[in-house]
């Protein structure tokens, strides 16, 4: 009985479902769902890196008439390197052995600038984007198997520029837990670049894990703000709109980025636990921020700068300083408060010896020492690129705090 009941359901079923289907519209031509495609050309991988540290970059440019390789801190591509074009449409250079590091780059594709398009790693200027490489090797810089802060984009708003601004913040491992008060790194990029720099190119984020997992370095918390508060020019803003009579990027570092970070992140927001830094611009503007607000920071870095103009000549040899008193003028009374300066542990610069502003940094750290500073001064090989950079926040970091 259950086996005939069974019989019948099912035929039931299969009547339904023939009705169904007969009441339906019908299918879309096949046609419309083709199954072949077109040739899609050769794969392309760039940038490739080899174990020796050799760096093979490729682009796919079959109608292009000439490619170029640029990225000036590659060593020995100062001027670019130019590309050969394969048969199959495909345009590759090898660069090698470079030295460990992070290194940015773009093609130059018949007089058109554009980023490696088979590579999705990137590094962020003021104005523009470069497709980033690394050569792994460096001890002090690689991703190594030890525990990591995080790096975080933050929007605040700044009241002195009246508008949205960014800027990366570093939180060392253990942070997340809520627990602690940490001292807090204000770390300044160069001109042309962006708050994204130095946690990209400048693998501030892994420098600082490695060196809070060796016992080298006390955690802290590291701010990386934008610098810049318009488009770069050498010593313009952008256009013809000539420098502001106020520095903008200090009056919103100071009353909007510390007070945003000490309201927001568990920092202490005293003066021995506060330190400060830049490269190239942003070490004009530690010295801009630090020397007039003496009672702000302990530890003072400069990398590869000083005061522009002090020499006459400001940044990659532009015209100094505008008439008027000079900074060391505008800073006397500072300058020569001894009193002033007792809560300054570290006063230290750094400049490679090949370094355009090598002159500024040795008549800057001259001129402090004339007030009666201690100033820490080391020149290194090599010019004024990120090779170097990296170095300094390494060697810099571990003076922090102590």
């Amino acid at each position: 009985m259950n086996a005939r009941r069974l019989i019948i359901a099912g035929a039931a079923v299969a009547a339904l479902t023939a009705f169904v289907l007969s009441c339906a519209e019908p299918a879309e031509p096949a046609a419309q769902a083709p199954r072949f495609r077109g040739p899609q050309g050769p794969q392309v991988v760039s940038p490739e890196v080899s174990a020796d540290r050799h760096i093979t970059f490729r682009i796919l440019a079959p109608n292009a008439e000439a490619v170029r390789l640029t990225g000036s801190d590659i060593p020995g591509n100062g001027r670019g390197a130019e590309m050969t074009k394969g048969d199959n449409g495909v345009w590759e250079v090898t660069l090698g052995p470079i030295e460990p590091g992070a290194y940015r780059y773009n093609f130059n594709v018949d007089d058109v600038s554009v980023i490696d398009p088979r590579s999705p790693s990137i590094s962020e200027s003021n104005s523009n984007v470069w497709s980033l490489v690394y050569v792994p090797g460096s001890d002090f810089m690689d991703t190594k198997d030890v525990p990591h802060g995080a790096v975080a984009e933050v929007t605040y708003y700044s009241k002195t520029l009246k508008r949205f601004r960014r800027m990366h913040i570093y939180t060392p491992p253990g942070y997340e837990s809520g627990k602690g008060t940490y001292p807090v790194f204000y770390l300044l990029h160069g001109a042309s670049d962006s708050d994204d720099s130095w946690s990209s190119v400048g693998r501030a984020g892994f420098i600082l894990d490695n060196l809070i997992a060796g016992g080298n370095a006390k955690p802290m918390v590291v701010v990386m703000p934008a610098g810049h508060t318009g488009p770069f020019m050498f010593g313009r803003r952008g256009g013809d709109s000539p420098r502001p009579p106020v520095d903008e990027f200090v009056q919103d570092f100071l009353n909007d980025i510390m007070p945003y970070v000490e309201k927001n992140y568990r920092v202490h927001t005293d003066q021995q636990h506060r330190a400060i830094a830049g490269l190239s611009m942003g070490g004009a503007q530690t010295l801009n921020i630090a020397i007039p607000n003496p009672d702000k920071f302990a530890y003072v870095g400069v990398y590869s700068s000083g005061i522009f103009g002090i020499t006459g000549r400001g940044p990659g040899g532009a015209p100094g300083a505008a008439s008027g008193p000079t900074w060391e003028e505008q800073h006397k009374e500072v300058l020569d408060n001894a009193e002033s300066r007792k809560g300054l542990k570290l006063l230290w610069f750094a400049t490679g010896k090949e370094d355009f502003l090598i002159e500024t940094s040795r008549a800057t750290v001259d001129m402090f020492k004339k007030h009666g500073f201690e100033v820490v001064y080391k020149e290194s090989p090599g010019g004024h690129t990120w090779i170097n950079w990296r170095n300094y926040l390494s060697e810099f970091a571990p003076k922090l705090f102590q």
